[in-house]
């Protein structure tokens, strides 16, 4: 089928892009690819190895130490098993006629698309995160977000998580929903205080910064299980790990139209290693 969108009787230079979302999960940052390697096809696996800890003694003068102890710690598998494809066509009238190159704009569409499926599927690890390090939980998700200052305490309360369980101070995140960032902004004059530079920016660009030691990420693909429960996930870059690979992409003749089509093949695999390296926040809108 011809794209009808482009026959015009004027042809425009430009094409209407898409909306978007912002990516955020898979961003560099907040997810490490440090054992990305190299991917093949979905069922390839990636093996990750990790050291236990070593002890420290105490050193007696013209005395013998201890003999050396053996480096050992549990690995663990970060599997490549989840695989999605685009494959679209342009029709020759379509090319031919419009100055915009459609194949291109097409391809960075498909682009987006399969990294907005990833987005979600890494929000989606948050059932991977240690319990002991939820605020509310799935089943009771914390009801008073619409108090005032609440908002800015839950990511004190993440925080201290996180600082309890000895996770690196430089490098953590946050990642809330827009009307997350609009409590903060307008609910808690510890964040907004008028007439400084930084709540100007703030106000002008639409941009949170650093609070109660984070990194504070907006995005629409923070989970929604139901009812308005939202799954706010903190932590570290080290908490979790992506392996991401286009293993195929392939342009061809259609058969039976005269028209060319470009498919391909994304493959992937995240995982969190270390459960209490990130905290959930269980949350209703208000």
């Amino acid at each position: 089928m011809a794209i009808e969108n482009f026959i015009p009787t004027l042809w425009s230079a430009r094409i209407l892009q898409n909306l978007h979302k912002s990516l955020v999960f898979g961003q560099a940052g907040v997810i490490n690819r440090d054992y990305e390697g190299e991917i093949r096809n979905v069922g390839d696996s990636v093996k990750i190895n990790a050291i236990g800890s070593i002890t420290v003694g105490s050193y007696t003068k013209n005395s013998d130490i201890n003999d050396p102890e053996d480096i050992t710690g549990a690995g663990t598998t970060l599997l490549i098993d989840q695989a999605n494809y685009f494959n679209f066509q342009v029709d020759d009238i379509d090319r031919v006629q419009a100055r915009p190159d459609v194949m291109s704009e097409a391809m960075r569409e498909a682009g987006y698309a399969l990294k907005d499926e990833l987005d979600g599927d890494l929000a989606a690890l948050w059932s991977q995160v240690s319990a002991d390090n939820f605020i509310g939980t799935n089943g009771s998700p914390k009801t008073d977000m619409g108090t005032a200052g609440y908002p800015l305490n839950y990511l004190l309360q993440l925080a201290t998580i996180l600082d309890q369980n000895n996770v690196p101070t430089d490098g953590r995140w946050v990642i809330i929903p827009p009307w997350y960032k609009e409590l903060l902004l307008k609910g808690d004059t510890r964040i907004l205080n008028p007439g400084t530079p930084q709540a100007e920016m703030r106000l002008t660009n639409g941009n949170i910064g650093r609070i109660a030691g984070f990194d504070v990420l907006v995005s629409n693909n923070v989970v929604n299980t139901s009812d308005d429960n939202y799954k706010i996930m903190a932590g570290h870059p080290i908490a979790w790990t992506l392996a991401e690979q286009i293993v195929k992409v392939e342009a061809y003749r259609m058969e039976k139209r005269f028209a060319d089509a470009v498919k391909g093949l994304h493959v992937y695999g995240c995982k969190v290693i270390r459960p209490s390296a990130m905290a959930v926040l269980h949350c209703d809108r208000p």
